[in-house]
C-alpha cells in the first residue's frame, strides 16, 4: 500500500532541563538532542519505519537543517522524490525545551513563510494519505485526485485551511485546543455531555469521521453511533515533544491496514505514549512490534 504524507518540515533542537528556566538566568545541561520534526514529516517517518511505502511532499531550504532532514529521511527509506528543495526558503527550525519534572514542552518554532503549493504538478495516486495542513493547495489537489483513498489530517491549528481539507478528508483527529478554538468555549474532559456536544459540532461542519484528543486523557469519538472516550495508556512522562505526530502516524498506520476505529486509537495511544518516555520526536518513536506487544507487558 502507497502512503502519501503532505506537511511541514523543521528541524528540532531539544533542551532537556530539570525545571522550566527562569528569566534572566543561565543554565548548563550536559547534552542536547537534534532531529527532524514537523507534523506529517514525522508521521512519514514513522510511517516508514515501519515498513510502508511512504512518500513525503514537503519544503526545505537549501541549507544545513534541509540537508540533515533529508539526510533522515533517505536513511530510514521515506520517498524524498517530492521534497522541494527551495533556494529563497530557510528550513524551518523549532526550539523545544523540555521540562523533564513533569514531561511537558515548550516549543519556539522560527519560520519565514508559508509554501502554500509546491512548484512541482504532483498528480500521485495513493492508497493512504495524512496532511496537517501545511502545503494546503498541494494537500487539496492530491486529496480530490485520490478520493478513493483512505484520508487523515492532523487537525492541530484552526484555521481556513484546515477548515476546508477537514471536508475532503476520511477522519479528522482534531487536538483539545483546536477543539475548543472552534467551539469557543473550554472543554470538560470528564463530563461526557461537553465532549459528545463538541463531537456533535465537529462532526456536523466536517460531515466525516472525528476524533478529539485529550492529551492525557485518551481521545473521544463516536463509534457505529456510540459516543466512546478511549483512555489514554498511563506512564512517566519525560517529553511529550512529538507525540502527537507519533498518535497521528501511527493510527494512520492502523487504520490504512484495516484495524477498527477502536484498535487504531488504542494503540496510537500506546505509539504516543512510549514516545513521551524518550526524548526527541524522531528518537522517541517505537517499533510497531513495542506497540502490539505493549499489552501483553503491562
Amino acid at each position: 500500500m502507497k502512503v502519501i504524507c503532505v506537511g511541514h518540515s523543521t528541524y528540532d533542537t531539544t533542551l532537556p532541563l530539570k525545571e522550566y528556566p527562569t528569566e534572566n538566568l543561565k543554565y548548563r545541561i550536559e547534552q542536547h538532542i537534534e532531529c527532524g520534526g514537523g507534523p506529517a514529516a514525522n508521521g512519514a517517518y514513522l510511517l516508514a519505519k515501519w515498513g510502508m511505502d511512504t512518500t513525503l511532499i514537503s519544503v526545505i531550504g537549501q541549507d544545513y537543517y534541509g540537508s540533515r532532514i533529508l539526510e533522515e529521511f533517505k536513511k530510514i527509506g521515506v520517498n524524498t522524490d517530492y521534497i522541494e528543495i527551495n533556494e529563497n526558503y530557510h528550513t524551518s527550525s523549532s526550539y523545544i525545551m523540555a521540562n523533564m519534572q513533569n514531561g511537558s514542552r515548550t516549543i519556539i518554532t522560527s519560520k519565514n513563510q508559508q509554501i502554500r503549493k509546491l512548484k512541482q504538478n504532483i498528480q500521485l495516486k495513493a492508497d493512504i494519505i495524512l496532511v496537517d495542513g501545511e502545503h494546503p493547495e498541494t494537500a487539496k489537489i492530491l486529496l480530490e485526485n485520490n478520493q478513493q483513498a483512505i484520508t487523515v489530517l492532523d487537525a492541530g491549528r484552526l484555521n481556513e485551511d484546515t477548515k476546508e481539507l477537514g471536508k475532503l478528508v476520511s477522519y479528522v483527529i482534531c487536538s483539545k485546543d483546536f477543539a475548543e478554538e472552534f467551539i469557543h468555549k473550554k472543554l470538560q474532559t470528564n463530563d461526557q455531555e461537553s465532549l459528545k456536544i463538541c463531537h456533535q459540532k465537529l462532526e456536523n461542519f466536517f460531515q466525516t469521521q472525528v476524533i478529539i484528543t485529550l492529551e492525557s486523557e485518551g481521545s473521544f469519538t463516536k463509534i457505529q453511533n456510540q459516543y466512546k472516550k478511549i483512555p489514554s495508556v498511563k506512564v512517566i512522562a519525560l517529553d511529550s515533544t512529538g507525540a502527537g505526530d507519533i498518535f497521528h502516524g501511527a493510527f494512520t498506520y492502523f487504520i490504512g491496514n484495516h484495524y477498527s476505529l477502536e484498535e487504531s486509537i488504542h494503540y496510537a495511544s500506546i505509539a504516543g505514549a512510549i514516545s513521551v518516555t524518550r526524548i526527541g520526536s524522531r528518537y522517541s518513536i517505537p517499533e510497531l512490534k513495542e506497540v502490539l506487544e505493549f499489552d501483553d507487558i503491562i
